[in-house]
C-alpha cells in the first residue's frame, strides 16, 4: 500500500509535463514555417561577408564565438535524454533559449529549462519539475579574419528555479565564466571553449571550482544538410553532468531563419551517462533592426 501511494503523484505529475512539451513544439512549428515565409516573401539571404540570421548554439557544449546578425532575436529548442549514469537511471529535459544579437558584438542569452525528469534508481518514482534558469551575455573581442580566429568572452550565472526537493536542482546559484574562439576554413568550422565553472555547493555555504574544454569540428555537406562533432570534458556539472564525452550530430538548414538538428552523444568515462539522445530546432523569429 505505502509503494502505491508513493507512485501515485507521479502518475498525475509527468503527463502534464509532456503535455506541456508537446504544446511548445506545436506552438514553434507555425512561428518556423511563417519565419520562413515572410523570409521568402522578403527576400533576406545573408550576403557573403555578413553574419548569418541564425547561428545555432543548441546541443554542442562549445558555443560559436561569434553569432546570429544584430537586431535577430533567435529561439532554440529542443529534447536531450540521458540513460544509466552513475547518480542516475534516466534523466529528460527540454531547454528554451532566447538568443538575442543586440549589436555585431554583444550577445544577450536566455536559457530555461521547461521540464526535466529524472529517475535516480531502477524501481524509483519519477521526479518532474521545470528546471534551473540561466542568463548570459557574450562579448566579441576580435572579429574572424583571414589571418586570426574569433575571440569572444561570456558569463553565465544559473539561477535555481528547479525543485531541489526532488533533487531536480542544487538550490544554488553557479557561475560560468568561458573564453571562445573560432575559424573557419572553407565549409569546415572549428571552435574551442575553455571555462571556469563556480559552482555553489548543495548542503553548505560557499562554491567549489571546476574546469570545462570543448572542441567542436562542423561542416557543411550540401543540400542544406550539416554534421557536428564534438569532445568535451567538464568536472562539475553544468547544463551536461560532470565527465567526458563524445557527440555525433546531423542538421538541417530548412532556410536561413530555421534550423532542425539531431544526433547522439556518447560518455566516455564512469563519470559520465554512456549514451544520450538529442533533437531540436532553431528559428529566427525576429530582426529587429531591419529597415522596412
Amino acid at each position: 500500500m505505502l509503494r502505491s501511494q508513493r507512485f501515485r503523484p507521479i502518475q498525475y505529475e509527468f503527463p502534464f509535463f509532456c503535455l506541456l512539451r508537446l504544446t511548445i513544439f506545436t506552438l514553434l512549428l507555425p512561428l518556423a514555417v511563417g519565419a520562413q515565409s515572410h523570409a521568402a516573401g522578403a527576400g533576406g539571404e545573408s550576403h557573403e561577408g555578413e553574419a548569418p540570421f541564425i547561428k545555432t548554439s543548441r546541443v554542442t557544449i562549445t558555443n560559436p564565438a561569434e553569432f546570429q546578425k544584430a537586431g535577430v532575436l533567435q529561439l532554440e529548442y529542443g529534447y536531450d535524454a540521458y540513460y544509466r549514469a552513475r547518480n542516475f537511471r534516466m534523466e529528460q529535459a527540454s531547454p528554451l533559449t532566447l538568443r538575442f544579437a543586440a549589436t555585431d558584438r554583444l550577445l544577450l542569452a536566455l536559457d530555461f529549462v521547461t521540464f526535466i525528469s529524472e529517475r535516480h534508481h531502477e524501481h524509483d518514482p519519477r521526479e518532474t519539475s521545470v528546471g534551473d534558469t540561466r542568463l548570459g551575455f557574450q562579448v566579441v573581442a576580435l572579429k574572424e579574419t583571414p589571418e586570426r580566429p574569433a575571440l569572444s568572452f561570456a558569463y553565465y550565472v544559473k539561477l535555481p528555479t528547479g525543485s531541489e526537493e526532488k533533487e531536480l536542482s542544487t538550490g544554488r546559484v553557479d557561475h560560468r565564466f568561458v573564453v571562445l574562439t573560432g575559424k573557419k576554413f572553407g565549409e569546415t568550422s572549428v571552435d574551442f571553449n575553455a571555462a571556469l565553472l563556480r559552482v555553489g555547493r548543495s548542503h553548505e555555504s560557499g562554491w567549489t571550482n571546476g574546469g570545462q574544454a570543448a572542441l567542436a569540428i562542423s561542416r557543411s555537406v550540401g543540400r542544406g544538410f550539416g554534421v557536428v562533432g564534438e569532445l568535451a570534458g567538464q568536472t562539475r556539472k553544468d547544463v551536461q553532468p560532470s565527465g567526458l564525452y563524445a557527440l555525433g550530430l546531423v542538421n538541417y538548414h530548412v532556410s536561413h531563419r530555421l534550423s532542425l538538428d539531431a544526433g547522439m552523444r556518447f560518455g566516455l568515462n564512469p563519470e559520465a551517462p554512456p549514451v544520450g539522445i538529442v533533437f531540436g530546432m532553431t528559428v529566427g523569429l525576429f530582426d529587429f533592426y531591419k529597415k522596412h
